[in-house]
């Protein structure tokens, strides 16, 4: 079982962004299991979501402890809140950024926590901004996360952003998923 956990504020999509990737999952044969924890409903507020992909049938419905990849939308949470707790040094990290991680005051503790290749930075929200108009970075980092890790495609999360959103909007995302990817896989981000 692969296990991701995602960390971000209300109103960026946190929510969506493990739904999406439990539909990209199923669409690839997989069993998937999508779901959310925050505290007050509202935007801005932190939010962590959560997703299972499995070869097998999911029983577990526990917050995720010990995840396989951490996806941060937002960096105002690196110092507020335990992102990293339980995040092993296997794990891939994928941070929303257009900053080294120096910039973030993290450049010795991914150095001497997780494997390099697997800690890339990306500017998920440019990317939204530049593709849908929006500063929503959710569906770019599902591309991101998509070439970091080979889970799921990058095919599969354009078709789950096409079942999703309406076409204008999916074809936005999708660019942005699309870019984003295409940044990690040819290095134009920003690794540990």
């Amino acid at each position: 079982m692969f296990e991701i956990r995602i960390h971000g504020r209300g109103g960026q999509g946190v929510v969506t962004a493990a739904e999406l990737l439990s539909v990209a999952a199923f669409a690839e044969g997989k069993d998937a299991l999508a779901f959310p924890t925050f505290g007050s409903e509202r935007t801005g507020a932190p939010v962590t979501a959560f997703c299972r992909i499995a070869e097998r049938p999911i029983r577990s419905r526990e917050p995720i402890v010990e995840p396989d990849a951490l996806i941060v939308q937002d960096t105002t949470l690196l110092h507020q809140v335990d992102l990293f707790g339980g995040v092993g040094p296997e794990a891939y990290v994928l941070i929303n950024t257009g900053r080294g991680l120096d910039e973030l005051g993290l450049d010795e503790f991914a150095a001497s926590r997780f494997r390099p290749e697997r800690v890339v930075t990306v500017a998920a929200t440019e990317l939204a901004r530049e593709h849908l108009g929006r500063p929503l970075p959710n569906a770019a980092l599902l591309g991101g996360f998509a070439a970091l890790t080979g889970v799921v495609s990058v095919e599969a999360v354009a078709n789950a952003i096409r079942g999703r959103f309406s076409a204008k909007i999916a074809e936005g995302n999708v660019a942005a998923a699309l870019a984003a990817a295409e940044a990690v896989r040819e290095g134009r981000t920003v690794r540990a």
